[in-house]
Protein backbone atom coordinates (compact mmCIF):
# COMPACT_ATOMS: atom_id res chain seq x y z
CA UNK A 1 0.00 0.00 0.00
CA UNK A 2 2.71 2.45 0.79
CA UNK A 3 4.06 2.16 -2.64
CA UNK A 4 0.59 2.86 -4.30
CA UNK A 5 0.23 5.46 -1.89
CA UNK A 6 3.53 7.17 -2.25
CA UNK A 7 3.02 7.64 -6.57
CA UNK A 8 -0.19 9.10 -5.77
CA UNK A 9 0.94 12.04 -3.33
CA UNK A 10 4.00 12.44 -5.63
CA UNK A 11 1.85 12.52 -8.79
CA UNK A 12 1.26 15.46 -10.89
CA UNK A 13 -0.60 14.86 -14.39
CA UNK A 14 -3.05 12.58 -14.49
CA UNK A 15 -2.12 9.31 -16.08
CA UNK A 16 -3.67 5.81 -16.14
CA UNK A 17 -1.76 5.06 -13.67
CA UNK A 18 -2.62 7.89 -11.17
CA UNK A 19 -6.53 7.49 -12.47
CA UNK A 20 -6.43 4.17 -11.38
CA UNK A 21 -4.79 4.71 -7.55
CA UNK A 22 -7.66 7.56 -7.29
CA UNK A 23 -10.72 5.27 -8.00
CA UNK A 24 -9.09 2.88 -6.19
CA UNK A 25 -9.50 5.16 -3.23
CA UNK A 26 -13.00 6.39 -4.20
CA UNK A 27 -14.01 2.96 -4.41
CA UNK A 28 -13.06 2.76 -0.52
CA UNK A 29 -14.47 5.94 0.15
CA UNK A 30 -17.82 4.42 -1.36
CA UNK A 31 -17.34 1.71 0.82
CA UNK A 32 -17.16 3.24 4.20
CA UNK A 33 -20.77 5.32 2.74
CA UNK A 34 -22.01 1.77 2.59
CA UNK A 35 -21.26 0.88 6.33
CA UNK A 36 -22.17 4.58 7.28
CA UNK A 37 -25.46 3.81 6.05
CA UNK A 38 -25.59 -0.03 7.09
CA UNK A 39 -28.19 0.23 9.85
CA UNK A 40 -31.20 1.71 7.70
CA UNK A 41 -30.16 -1.07 4.92
CA UNK A 42 -30.35 -3.51 7.60
CA UNK A 43 -33.29 -2.35 9.69
CA UNK A 44 -35.30 0.10 7.05
CA UNK A 45 -35.92 3.47 7.42
CA UNK A 46 -38.73 4.48 9.97
CA UNK A 47 -38.97 7.02 12.68
CA UNK A 48 -36.27 8.91 15.04
CA UNK A 49 -34.45 5.64 14.72
CA UNK A 50 -32.53 7.06 10.79
CA UNK A 51 -31.89 9.95 12.76
CA UNK A 52 -30.92 8.56 15.52
CA UNK A 53 -28.01 5.77 13.89
CA UNK A 54 -27.83 8.97 11.07
CA UNK A 55 -28.61 6.65 8.38
CA UNK A 56 -31.59 9.05 6.95
CA UNK A 57 -31.62 8.88 3.01
CA UNK A 58 -33.91 10.96 0.64
CA UNK A 59 -33.93 8.63 -1.08
CA UNK A 60 -35.84 6.10 0.40
CA UNK A 61 -37.84 8.78 2.28
CA UNK A 62 -39.43 9.66 -1.53
CA UNK A 63 -39.89 6.57 -2.42
CA UNK A 64 -42.46 6.18 -0.62
CA UNK A 65 -43.77 9.31 -0.21
CA UNK A 66 -43.37 10.83 -3.91
CA UNK A 67 -45.71 7.97 -5.92
CA UNK A 68 -41.94 6.87 -6.93
CA UNK A 69 -42.90 2.97 -5.54
CA UNK A 70 -45.67 2.71 -8.15
CA UNK A 71 -44.18 4.00 -10.60
CA UNK A 72 -45.52 7.53 -11.01
CA UNK A 73 -42.82 9.31 -13.19
CA UNK A 74 -42.46 12.94 -11.66
CA UNK A 75 -44.11 15.72 -13.24
CA UNK A 76 -45.90 13.22 -15.91
CA UNK A 77 -48.38 11.08 -14.07
CA UNK A 78 -49.79 13.98 -11.82
CA UNK A 79 -49.31 13.63 -8.23
CA UNK A 80 -51.27 15.70 -5.75
CA UNK A 81 -49.40 18.73 -4.08
CA UNK A 82 -48.45 17.32 -1.10
CA UNK A 83 -46.84 14.31 -3.14
CA UNK A 84 -45.25 16.38 -6.32
CA UNK A 85 -41.56 16.21 -6.20
CA UNK A 86 -39.80 19.22 -4.79
CA UNK A 87 -36.49 18.95 -6.77
CA UNK A 88 -35.44 20.75 -10.10
CA UNK A 89 -37.02 18.93 -13.09
CA UNK A 90 -33.17 16.86 -14.10
CA UNK A 91 -33.19 15.69 -10.58
CA UNK A 92 -37.18 14.60 -10.55
CA UNK A 93 -36.56 12.70 -14.09
CA UNK A 94 -33.76 10.91 -12.86
CA UNK A 95 -35.52 9.55 -9.74
CA UNK A 96 -38.39 8.41 -11.89
CA UNK A 97 -35.75 6.47 -14.07
CA UNK A 98 -34.11 5.17 -10.83
CA UNK A 99 -37.73 3.95 -9.86
CA UNK A 100 -38.41 2.48 -13.27
CA UNK A 101 -35.33 0.51 -12.77
CA UNK A 102 -36.73 -1.42 -9.60
CA UNK A 103 -38.44 -4.91 -10.30
CA UNK A 104 -42.01 -4.65 -9.18
CA UNK A 105 -44.60 -1.77 -8.15
CA UNK A 106 -45.81 -0.81 -4.67
CA UNK A 107 -43.94 -0.04 -1.06
CA UNK A 108 -42.17 -2.95 0.64
CA UNK A 109 -39.07 -3.07 2.43
CA UNK A 110 -36.95 -4.85 -0.27
CA UNK A 111 -38.28 -2.80 -3.19
CA UNK A 112 -37.23 0.46 -0.85
CA UNK A 113 -33.78 -1.12 0.08
CA UNK A 114 -33.30 -1.63 -3.75
CA UNK A 115 -34.46 1.72 -4.54
CA UNK A 116 -31.94 3.51 -2.38
CA UNK A 117 -28.78 1.27 -3.21
CA UNK A 118 -29.07 2.06 -7.39
CA UNK A 119 -29.62 5.57 -6.37
CA UNK A 120 -26.60 5.11 -4.10
CA UNK A 121 -24.63 3.60 -7.23
CA UNK A 122 -25.62 6.41 -9.35
CA UNK A 123 -24.18 8.78 -7.27
CA UNK A 124 -20.96 6.45 -6.39
CA UNK A 125 -20.37 6.53 -10.35
CA UNK A 126 -21.01 10.70 -10.22
CA UNK A 127 -18.22 10.62 -7.37
CA UNK A 128 -16.28 8.84 -9.52
CA UNK A 129 -16.19 11.36 -12.73
CA UNK A 130 -16.24 14.01 -10.18
CA UNK A 131 -12.95 12.84 -9.04
CA UNK A 132 -11.25 11.85 -12.08
CA UNK A 133 -12.48 15.19 -13.83
CA UNK A 134 -10.85 17.03 -10.69
CA UNK A 135 -7.75 15.00 -11.37
CA UNK A 136 -7.36 16.26 -14.81
CA UNK A 137 -8.29 19.57 -14.50
CA UNK A 138 -5.75 20.18 -11.98
CA UNK A 139 -3.21 20.01 -14.36
CA UNK A 140 0.20 19.52 -12.55
CA UNK A 141 -1.46 18.48 -9.06
CA UNK A 142 -3.38 15.47 -10.10
CA UNK A 143 -2.85 14.26 -6.44
CA UNK A 144 -5.21 16.84 -4.86
CA UNK A 145 -8.15 14.47 -6.61
CA UNK A 146 -7.00 12.27 -3.52
CA UNK A 147 -8.85 14.64 -1.34
CA UNK A 148 -12.17 14.64 -3.72
CA UNK A 149 -11.81 10.75 -3.33
CA UNK A 150 -11.39 10.25 0.17
CA UNK A 151 -13.66 13.35 1.82
CA UNK A 152 -15.63 13.29 5.01
CA UNK A 153 -17.93 15.32 3.72
CA UNK A 154 -18.49 12.80 0.24
CA UNK A 155 -18.40 9.98 2.59
CA UNK A 156 -21.21 10.89 4.82
CA UNK A 157 -24.02 12.57 2.67
CA UNK A 158 -23.17 11.20 -1.24
CA UNK A 159 -26.41 8.83 -0.41
CA UNK A 160 -28.63 11.42 1.31
CA UNK A 161 -29.68 13.15 -2.05
CA UNK A 162 -29.21 13.39 -5.53
CA UNK A 163 -26.39 16.35 -5.34
CA UNK A 164 -23.49 14.72 -6.62
CA UNK A 165 -24.99 14.55 -9.95
CA UNK A 166 -25.05 18.46 -10.10
CA UNK A 167 -21.47 18.22 -9.07
CA UNK A 168 -20.80 15.93 -11.37
CA UNK A 169 -22.24 18.49 -14.27
CA UNK A 170 -20.15 21.09 -12.57
CA UNK A 171 -16.92 19.72 -12.27
CA UNK A 172 -17.54 18.12 -16.17
CA UNK A 173 -17.90 22.33 -17.20
CA UNK A 174 -14.57 23.38 -15.33
CA UNK A 175 -12.81 20.66 -17.15
CA UNK A 176 -14.28 21.39 -20.47
CA UNK A 177 -13.73 24.93 -19.95
CA UNK A 178 -9.95 24.27 -19.10
CA UNK A 179 -10.03 22.44 -22.20
CA UNK A 180 -11.33 25.02 -24.66
CA UNK A 181 -14.51 23.60 -25.16
CA UNK A 182 -16.46 26.54 -24.28
CA UNK A 183 -19.78 25.66 -25.97
CA UNK A 184 -19.99 21.79 -23.68
CA UNK A 185 -18.98 23.53 -20.72
CA UNK A 186 -22.25 25.92 -21.39
CA UNK A 187 -24.09 22.22 -22.08
CA UNK A 188 -22.55 20.70 -18.56
CA UNK A 189 -23.43 24.03 -17.00
CA UNK A 190 -27.06 23.98 -18.06
CA UNK A 191 -27.96 20.70 -17.36
CA UNK A 192 -25.87 20.59 -13.83
CA UNK A 193 -28.74 23.57 -13.74
CA UNK A 194 -31.39 21.91 -14.20
CA UNK A 195 -30.38 19.47 -11.95
CA UNK A 196 -29.76 22.10 -9.08
CA UNK A 197 -29.38 25.47 -8.87
CA UNK A 198 -25.66 26.10 -7.71
CA UNK A 199 -24.16 25.30 -10.79
CA UNK A 200 -25.59 28.51 -12.74
CA UNK A 201 -23.28 31.08 -9.81
CA UNK A 202 -20.46 29.60 -11.86
CA UNK A 203 -21.10 31.74 -14.85
CA UNK A 204 -20.23 34.67 -12.28
CA UNK A 205 -16.41 33.47 -12.11
CA UNK A 206 -16.63 32.92 -15.98
CA UNK A 207 -18.36 36.30 -16.55
CA UNK A 208 -15.42 38.30 -14.00
CA UNK A 209 -12.54 36.60 -15.83
CA UNK A 210 -14.10 37.29 -19.73
CA UNK A 211 -14.62 40.30 -18.63
CA UNK A 212 -11.63 41.41 -17.40
CA UNK A 213 -9.79 39.74 -20.26
CA UNK A 214 -12.21 41.43 -22.88
CA UNK A 215 -13.51 37.89 -24.10
CA UNK A 216 -17.44 38.56 -23.64
CA UNK A 217 -18.01 36.66 -26.31
CA UNK A 218 -16.80 33.07 -24.57
CA UNK A 219 -19.37 34.16 -21.95
CA UNK A 220 -22.21 34.54 -23.80
CA UNK A 221 -21.58 31.84 -25.83
CA UNK A 222 -21.47 29.50 -22.65
CA UNK A 223 -24.12 31.14 -21.09
CA UNK A 224 -26.63 30.73 -24.36
CA UNK A 225 -25.95 26.87 -24.40
CA UNK A 226 -26.66 26.87 -21.08
CA UNK A 227 -30.29 28.18 -21.13
CA UNK A 228 -31.05 26.43 -24.40
CA UNK A 229 -30.00 23.13 -22.25
CA UNK A 230 -31.78 24.09 -19.18
CA UNK A 231 -34.91 24.94 -21.47
CA UNK A 232 -34.20 21.71 -23.28
CA UNK A 233 -35.00 19.36 -20.01
CA UNK A 234 -37.49 21.72 -18.49
CA UNK A 235 -39.73 22.89 -21.28
CA UNK A 236 -41.20 19.86 -22.10
CA UNK A 237 -42.51 19.86 -18.01
CA UNK A 238 -43.70 23.72 -18.41
CA UNK A 239 -45.86 22.89 -20.67
CA UNK A 240 -47.39 19.54 -19.45
CA UNK A 241 -47.59 20.00 -15.89
CA UNK A 242 -46.68 23.73 -14.59
CA UNK A 243 -47.64 23.53 -10.84
CA UNK A 244 -45.59 20.38 -10.61
CA UNK A 245 -42.67 21.89 -12.59
CA UNK A 246 -42.93 24.96 -10.48
CA UNK A 247 -43.10 23.35 -7.11
CA UNK A 248 -39.45 23.36 -6.12
CA UNK A 249 -39.18 27.50 -7.03
CA UNK A 250 -42.58 28.08 -4.99
CA UNK A 251 -41.09 26.25 -2.40
CA UNK A 252 -37.63 27.76 -2.07
CA UNK A 253 -39.11 30.93 -2.01
CA UNK A 254 -41.81 30.50 1.13
CA UNK A 255 -39.86 27.57 2.34
CA UNK A 256 -39.17 28.68 6.22
CA UNK A 257 -35.48 28.80 7.42
CA UNK A 258 -34.37 25.31 8.31
CA UNK A 259 -31.40 23.14 9.04
CA UNK A 260 -28.35 25.29 9.94
CA UNK A 261 -29.05 28.14 8.72
CA UNK A 262 -27.76 31.26 9.98
CA UNK A 263 -31.40 32.81 9.76
CA UNK A 264 -32.53 31.32 12.78
CA UNK A 265 -30.44 33.75 14.84
CA UNK A 266 -33.22 36.28 13.48
CA UNK A 267 -36.29 34.32 14.22
CA UNK A 268 -37.26 36.93 16.15
CA UNK A 269 -37.83 39.82 13.33
CA UNK A 270 -40.92 37.51 12.52
CA UNK A 271 -40.13 37.49 8.99
CA UNK A 272 -41.99 34.76 6.89
CA UNK A 273 -40.03 32.28 4.67
CA UNK A 274 -40.94 35.05 1.82
CA UNK A 275 -39.39 37.79 3.57
CA UNK A 276 -36.29 35.72 4.53
CA UNK A 277 -35.29 34.60 0.60
CA UNK A 278 -35.76 38.32 -0.09
CA UNK A 279 -33.09 39.59 2.42
CA UNK A 280 -31.21 36.36 1.66
CA UNK A 281 -31.02 36.95 -1.98
CA UNK A 282 -29.90 40.47 -1.79
CA UNK A 283 -27.08 40.29 0.81
CA UNK A 284 -26.33 37.11 -1.67
CA UNK A 285 -26.29 39.83 -4.70
CA UNK A 286 -24.17 42.46 -2.53
CA UNK A 287 -21.67 39.13 -1.91
CA UNK A 288 -21.56 38.45 -5.46
CA UNK A 289 -21.21 42.51 -6.50
CA UNK A 290 -17.84 42.53 -3.74
CA UNK A 291 -16.76 38.65 -5.52
CA UNK A 292 -16.81 40.72 -8.59
CA UNK A 293 -14.91 43.75 -7.44
CA UNK A 294 -12.05 41.43 -6.03
CA UNK A 295 -11.84 39.64 -9.39
CA UNK A 296 -11.26 43.13 -11.12
CA UNK A 297 -9.41 44.99 -9.08
CA UNK A 298 -7.20 42.10 -8.03
CA UNK A 299 -3.17 43.15 -9.11
CA UNK A 300 -3.25 39.61 -10.65
CA UNK A 301 -6.82 37.87 -12.21
CA UNK A 302 -7.84 35.43 -9.78
CA UNK A 303 -8.40 32.11 -10.65
CA UNK A 304 -11.21 30.71 -11.72
CA UNK A 305 -11.75 28.04 -8.97
CA UNK A 306 -10.86 30.68 -6.57
CA UNK A 307 -13.73 32.66 -7.70
CA UNK A 308 -16.12 30.18 -7.95
CA UNK A 309 -15.75 28.71 -4.22
CA UNK A 310 -16.03 32.14 -2.93
CA UNK A 311 -19.27 32.81 -4.77
CA UNK A 312 -21.18 29.18 -3.58
CA UNK A 313 -19.95 29.70 -0.35
CA UNK A 314 -21.46 33.13 0.06
CA UNK A 315 -25.36 31.52 -1.13
CA UNK A 316 -24.52 28.92 1.50
CA UNK A 317 -23.26 31.28 3.97
CA UNK A 318 -26.59 33.40 3.64
CA UNK A 319 -29.17 30.70 2.02
CA UNK A 320 -32.26 29.97 4.14
CA UNK A 321 -31.24 26.15 4.53
CA UNK A 322 -27.60 24.96 4.61
CA UNK A 323 -28.20 20.82 4.00
CA UNK A 324 -25.33 18.47 5.21
CA UNK A 325 -24.80 17.72 1.75
CA UNK A 326 -24.28 20.67 0.46
CA UNK A 327 -20.55 20.52 1.50
CA UNK A 328 -20.04 18.46 -1.64
CA UNK A 329 -20.53 21.26 -3.39
CA UNK A 330 -17.80 22.96 -1.95
CA UNK A 331 -15.12 20.18 -1.92
CA UNK A 332 -14.22 19.92 -5.77
CA UNK A 333 -13.80 23.72 -5.73
CA UNK A 334 -11.69 24.07 -2.61
CA UNK A 335 -9.38 21.28 -3.86
CA UNK A 336 -8.97 23.51 -7.23
CA UNK A 337 -8.51 26.36 -5.10
CA UNK A 338 -6.99 25.92 -2.10
CA UNK A 339 -5.29 22.24 -2.17
CA UNK A 340 -3.77 22.65 1.65
CA UNK A 341 -4.65 18.89 3.03
CA UNK A 342 -4.00 19.73 6.50
CA UNK A 343 -6.50 22.96 6.94
CA UNK A 344 -8.64 20.28 4.47
CA UNK A 345 -8.40 17.72 7.12
CA UNK A 346 -9.69 20.89 9.45
CA UNK A 347 -12.72 21.63 7.54
CA UNK A 348 -13.91 17.72 7.55
CA UNK A 349 -13.63 17.56 11.10
CA UNK A 350 -15.54 20.41 11.59
CA UNK A 351 -18.19 19.62 8.90
CA UNK A 352 -18.08 15.93 10.22
CA UNK A 353 -19.08 17.33 13.70
CA UNK A 354 -21.71 19.25 12.06
CA UNK A 355 -23.18 16.52 10.17
CA UNK A 356 -23.88 14.45 13.37
CA UNK A 357 -25.11 17.57 15.72
CA UNK A 358 -27.75 17.92 13.11
CA UNK A 359 -28.89 14.41 12.71
CA UNK A 360 -28.72 14.18 16.63
CA UNK A 361 -31.06 17.61 16.13
CA UNK A 362 -33.41 16.07 14.03
CA UNK A 363 -33.77 12.83 16.25
CA UNK A 364 -35.05 15.02 19.14
CA UNK A 365 -37.46 16.66 16.66
CA UNK A 366 -38.96 13.84 15.25
CA UNK A 367 -38.93 11.77 18.75
CA UNK A 368 -41.35 14.86 19.99
CA UNK A 369 -38.13 15.49 22.22
CA UNK A 370 -38.01 11.96 23.77
CA UNK A 371 -34.34 11.54 22.24
CA UNK A 372 -32.12 13.74 24.64
CA UNK A 373 -34.16 13.37 27.55
CA UNK A 374 -35.55 17.28 27.34
CA UNK A 375 -32.24 18.47 28.19
CA UNK A 376 -30.62 21.36 26.20
CA UNK A 377 -27.10 19.29 25.73
CA UNK A 378 -28.38 18.55 21.48
CA UNK A 379 -29.54 21.81 21.56
CA UNK A 380 -26.25 22.88 22.40
CA UNK A 381 -24.39 20.60 20.04
CA UNK A 382 -26.33 22.05 17.24
CA UNK A 383 -25.88 25.03 17.59
CA UNK A 384 -21.66 24.95 18.04
CA UNK A 385 -22.10 22.63 14.74
CA UNK A 386 -23.72 25.77 13.01
CA UNK A 387 -21.29 28.55 14.25
CA UNK A 388 -18.18 25.88 13.82
CA UNK A 389 -19.13 24.88 10.33
CA UNK A 390 -19.56 28.72 9.22
CA UNK A 391 -16.89 30.11 10.56
CA UNK A 392 -14.68 27.44 8.46
CA UNK A 393 -16.32 28.34 5.84
CA UNK A 394 -15.43 32.23 6.26
CA UNK A 395 -12.17 31.17 7.02
CA UNK A 396 -11.34 29.29 4.12
CA UNK A 397 -12.43 32.48 2.18
CA UNK A 398 -10.78 34.74 4.33
CA UNK A 399 -7.65 32.59 2.88
CA UNK A 400 -8.57 32.44 -0.66
CA UNK A 401 -9.29 36.01 -0.93
CA UNK A 402 -5.76 36.52 0.85
CA UNK A 403 -4.63 34.31 -1.77
CA UNK A 404 -6.20 36.24 -4.69
CA UNK A 405 -4.44 39.48 -2.86
CA UNK A 406 -1.17 37.94 -2.96
CA UNK A 407 -0.49 35.49 -5.44
CA UNK A 408 2.73 34.83 -4.35
CA UNK A 409 0.83 32.87 -1.78
CA UNK A 410 -1.17 30.79 -3.94
CA UNK A 411 0.48 27.29 -3.69
CA UNK A 412 -1.22 26.10 -7.16
CA UNK A 413 0.59 29.02 -9.03
CA UNK A 414 3.50 28.33 -6.75
CA UNK A 415 3.75 24.70 -9.00
CA UNK A 416 4.03 26.64 -12.41
CA UNK A 417 0.48 27.15 -13.02
CA UNK A 418 -1.05 30.88 -13.66
CA UNK A 419 -4.65 29.02 -13.43
CA UNK A 420 -5.36 25.46 -14.98
CA UNK A 421 -9.31 26.36 -15.84
CA UNK A 422 -8.62 29.51 -17.41
CA UNK A 423 -9.45 27.75 -21.36
CA UNK A 424 -9.70 30.22 -23.66
CA UNK A 425 -8.49 32.72 -21.37
CA UNK A 426 -5.42 31.82 -20.13
CA UNK A 427 -1.96 34.07 -20.96
CA UNK A 428 -4.23 36.98 -21.82
CA UNK A 429 -3.42 40.12 -20.73
CA UNK A 430 -5.55 42.48 -19.12
CA UNK A 431 -8.06 44.58 -20.73
CA UNK A 432 -10.02 45.62 -17.99
CA UNK A 433 -9.13 46.60 -14.66
CA UNK A 434 -10.90 48.46 -11.58
CA UNK A 435 -8.59 50.62 -9.21
CA UNK A 436 -8.32 48.70 -5.94
CA UNK A 437 -8.37 50.80 -2.95
CA UNK A 438 -4.98 51.14 -2.05
CA UNK A 439 -3.95 52.10 -5.45
CA UNK A 440 -6.87 54.39 -5.10
CA UNK A 441 -5.38 56.27 -1.94
CA UNK A 442 -1.68 56.06 -3.49
CA UNK A 443 -3.30 57.93 -6.60
CA UNK A 444 -4.81 60.89 -4.18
Amino acid sequence: MTGPLKTLLQARRANRTVVVLLLAATAIGGVLAVLSKQWCRSNGWGGAEQHIHMCYSDFAQLFGTRGLADKLFPFYTGLPAEQAMEYPALLAVIAGVAAMLVPGTGFSAERQLAYFDLNSLGSFLCWAVIVVAVAYAARNRSRDALMVAIAPGIILTSTLNWDLWAVMFATLALLAFSRNKVVLAGLLLGLGTAAKLYPLFLFGAILVLCWRTGRMGEFWKSLAVAVAAWLAVNVPFMLTAFDEWSRFYTFSSEREISFSSMWLAFTWTGLDGEGFSLLSNGLFAVACLGIAYLGLSSVRRPRMAQLAFLIVAAFLLLNKVYSPQFVMWLIPLYVLSRPRWREFLVWQAVETFHWAAVWLMSAKIVSGGEFGSGGPLIEMLYGAGIAAHMGMVVYIGVRIIGDIRRPDDDLVRAGGDDDPLAGPLEGLPDAFVLPAPSRIRRQS
